[in-house]
């Protein structure tokens, strides 16, 4: 008898009976056959920091791809905020819905631009996966509690549960993923964070880009945050239709909906608006990074690496998203209903951080250390793995009488 093993499932499979099946399925190359000459290739990875044997059926993104949402930390994100805490309404979105749209937009521009579409999509599910609870304003408040330990960047800690934190494989602790996933994790990074983290951190200190399929994912996070925050923003009532009228890019579309189809309004002519305005942003961003492609003909992913970044907008739509972005900024995450939550969940998070340094045994064991250099970064590793609820529940369990 011979094995057959997938990462979540095993089971043990008649050879004779299973080698004709293993024949016929499709090798990697075939898979990626269709790929772009300067696209990520799989079976061109710098590989995974502990090695495996290939995976039968899939490319190793694919692989990447299925380990990120069956980890435990993808689960966690379904009650972390995304603007709204997660009790302030079941129709809000939550980091778990914002990765999903995340990795259909992406997904939408990689086809378009014949790149690989397994590591965009994995990239684009765990780029958040680090978020703390309570969204920026938790990591926000976590950053300044950790400013004396060497701060708190939610990329670095996404990067940090891929390669540490998630406990699923017997031979490894993390997730084990391939560079390139990684790489595109890991949007933003300091000169002294770059330093410490070898091959990873080199572009970052050489001033090179990642992979198109890292660019992509990056402004396809932009298109999904700045469109559904605009929606959850008015159904919340934080924004009126009256204000986003002095924004370009929602007035356009508003007004060519309302055109089309003067029948309807409410609900359905935002979603219509919306939609048009993700059309719109994702069309441009085809065809301008289409533009950037055939100016400086990569012709494999290294070109990509020495050349300015290719993934862009137009400068007009660029320009019009940008404004979007400056009146979110100041009319909703600004906005005093915000702000109060902001402020609520700042104190959580700094409760927590300060109960925890001055008695490290208030833990569970798992996050305690003899060695009291470590323990800061245990205790951000606790706090920022947390949901909303569970942090709000902690904070009541340390510091009200009657909590559980």
């Amino acid at each position: 008898m011979s094995e057959i093993r997938s990462d979540n499932l095993s089971e043990s499979v008649d050879a004779p009976s299973c080698a004709a099946s293993i024949a016929s399925l499709p090798t990697i190359a075939a898979l990626e056959a269709h790929l772009a000459p300067y696209a990520a290739h799989s079976s061109q990875s710098r590989g995974r920091r502990h090695h495996e044997r290939p995976p039968s059926a899939r490319t190793e993104f694919q692989r990447d791809r299925d380990r990120i949402v069956h980890s435990t930390a993808f689960r966690r994100l379904e009650y972390k905020t995304q603007v709204f805490v997660n009790h302030e309404g079941d129709l809000f979105r939550t980091r778990l819905t914002h990765s999903l749209e995340v990795a259909q937009i992406a997904r939408s521009v990689a086809r378009n631009l014949r790149v690989n579409e397994d590591l965009v999509e994995a990239i684009s599910l765990a780029h958040d996966l680090g978020h703390t609870p309570f969204g920026h304003a938790g990591q926000d408040a976590l950053n300044e509690c950790m400013r004396d330990y060497g701060g708190f960047e939610h990329n670095l800690q996404s990067l940090a549960v891929v390669d540490d934190l998630e406990e699923h494989y017997g031979a490894f602790d993390g997730l084990n993923l391939c560079f390139e996933t990684r790489e595109g994790i890991l949007k933003h990074c300091s000169r002294e964070n770059a330093r410490r983290l070898g091959e990873l951190g080199e572009r970052f200190l050489q001033g090179r880009q990642p992979s198109i399929e890292a660019q992509i994912a990056n402004l396809a996070d932009e298109i999904a945050y700045n469109n559904h925050d605009v929606d959850d923003g008015l159904r919340s009532g934080l924004l009126t239709i009256d204000q986003l009228a002095k924004v370009e890019l929602w007035l356009t579309h508003y007004e060519a909906a309302r055109r089309d189809y003067p029948q309807i309004e409410g609900r359905r002519l935002i979603h219509e608006t919306v939609r048009r305005i993700i059309n719109t942003l994702i069309v441009d961003l085809i065809d301008t990074t289409t533009r950037n492609i055939a100016r400086h003909a990569p012709a494999s992913l290294d070109d990509v690496r020495r050349a300015p970044p290719l993934v862009a907008h137009s400068d007009a739509i660029a320009a019009q998203a940008t404004a979007l972005k400056r009146f979110l900024f100041k009319n909703l995450y600004r906005h005093y209903r915000v702000m109060r939550m902001a402020n609520k969940a700042q104190r959580v998070i700094a409760g927590l951080f300060d109960a925890f340094i001055d008695d490290p045994r208030l833990l569970p064991p798992a996050y305690q250390t003899a060695d009291a250099s470590k323990q800061p970064r245990l205790i951000a590793h606790y706090i920022a793995g947390m949901t909303d609820r569970y942090a709000s529940k902690e904070y009541q369990r340390l510091f009200v009488v009657d909590g559980d």
